[in-house]
């Protein structure tokens, strides 16, 4: 199966990027969200992900492995549906890609984040994956 492409919310003043980095792996728990537990189920190991900071910042600024495929979040009730997936960081972004900068971007425009803007856990293309990561190597401005 090819490899997938993911964008990934965390609230950096609940657990950011820095966190992961300094973590070295992490499980992506706490996602309530039926659309966002397919999303993470679909994940594979070796898939990567944008970690996005939600809430504060807005903007992607880290790219992260999946390393262990979907089994059952550990915050959860037991016999809840919901799951985890574990991450590791690969490398940060050389600039942030924000909110603002994908919105304006027409190329960006059928992405999960622009059409379901609450969704923590959503698809990303390969030509939306490498467009972020072309933008990434430019300061916004």
């Amino acid at each position: 199966m090819a490899k997938q492409y993911w964008l990934m919310k965390s609230e950096p003043d609940v657990y950011g990027w820095d966190n992961l980095v300094q973590d070295g792996s992490g499980i992506w728990d706490g996602v309530r969200n039926h659309s966002a537990k397919l999303n993470m189920q679909a994940m594979q190991v070796g898939d990567e992900a944008l970690f996005y900071h939600s809430n504060i910042g807005k903007e992607c600024v880290g790219i992260m492995k999946i390393t262990e495929a979907a089994f059952p979040d550990p915050t959860a009730e037991e016999g809840s549906p919901w799951v985890v997936v574990r991450v590791e960081p690969g490398r940060a972004l050389a600039h942030p890609v924000t909110l603002k900068a994908i919105k304006a971007d027409p190329k960006l425009a059928d992405m999960d984040l622009v059409r379901l803007s609450r969704l923590s856990v959503g698809r990303v293309t390969p030509d939306e994956w490498k467009h972020i990561l072309k933008r990434s190597e430019q300061p916004e401005g």
